[in-house]
């Protein structure tokens, strides 16, 4: 029986061990999952489009790991997310404006990757966050003004990257 069968299932708490290879495509296929934790391990490959399709998860941990690639625009449709810690791989490219979908975000963290172009002003809609951090990355520009709107934030950490102009 392969895990993408457990079609009830809730919860994956896988965190913290040494598994390897890439995350199961039909992993994406689990639509009840709330939460899904793989952090820690050795996971490689990239975060699939499919990903897309877990519209039910509140709690996505993926850090810690060697997954490359670039975050898929289709995250925008995890809407019930409040924990996307995405922080410690190899991604690229930009950080989707799509991340702006994700109000009900509390915690983001995608430090320590290989992002790069500009902070989206659309992280200005995630006014429930309380965490957010994208140090350590190669994002450039300026920080947006949308920043402003994070009244809820204790912890903002753009530290480590190449950004310029002034602190709004």
């Amino acid at each position: 029986l392969e895990i993408g069968n457990l079609e009830n299932i809730s919860t994956i708490l896988f965190g913290g061990n040494n598994l390897s290879g890439e995350i199961p495509i039909d992993l994406y296929n689990l639509t009840s999952l709330v939460q899904l934790q793989l952090h820690d391990n050795q996971l490689t490959g990239d975060i699939s489009s499919e990903i897309g399709n877990l519209v039910n998860l509140e709690d996505l941990r993926l850090y810690d790991n060697q997954l490359t690639g670039e975050i898929p625009s289709e995250i925008g449709n995890l809407v019930n997310l409040e924990d996307l810690r995405l922080g410690v791989n190899q991604l690229t490219g930009e950080i989707p404006s799509e991340i702006g979908n994700l109000i009900d975000l509390e915690g983001l963290s995608c430090g320590g990757n290989n992002f790069e172009g500009e902070i989206p002003t659309s992280i200005g809609n995630l006014t429930n966050l309380t965490f957010l951090s994208l140090n350590e990355n190669n994002l450039s520009g300026q920080i947006p003004l949308e920043v402003g709107n994070l009244e809820n934030a204790l912890v903002i950490n753009f530290g480590g990257n190449n950004l310029n102009g002034e602190i709004p």
